[in-house]
């Protein structure tokens, strides 16, 4: 799990596109108040155990608004 706080916006020379998975988002509020955006990837059906929560990633509000700019920018 990790804990996004900052967003760099790079560039890859070549595309590469990666297996669809499905994807679950929750919106979770800290003790003070803060909240967090929490997406969980989970594995393609020839893992090994296809269901399971492969990756859980959360935003901090900071790397949000970063993250509606840089979205902004490819809509």
């Amino acid at each position: 799990m990790a804990l996004v706080t900052k967003l760099v916006l790079g560039h890859k020379d070549r595309e590469s596109i990666h297996k669809e998975v499905d994807c679950t988002c929750y919106i979770i509020e800290t003790v003070n108040g803060k909240k967090i955006l929490q997406l969980d990837t989970y594995g393609s059906d020839e893992r090994k155990m296809p269901g399971k929560v492969s990756q859980s990633i959360q935003f901090s509000s900071e790397a949000i608004k970063q993250l509606k700019e840089i979205l902004q920018r490819i809509s």
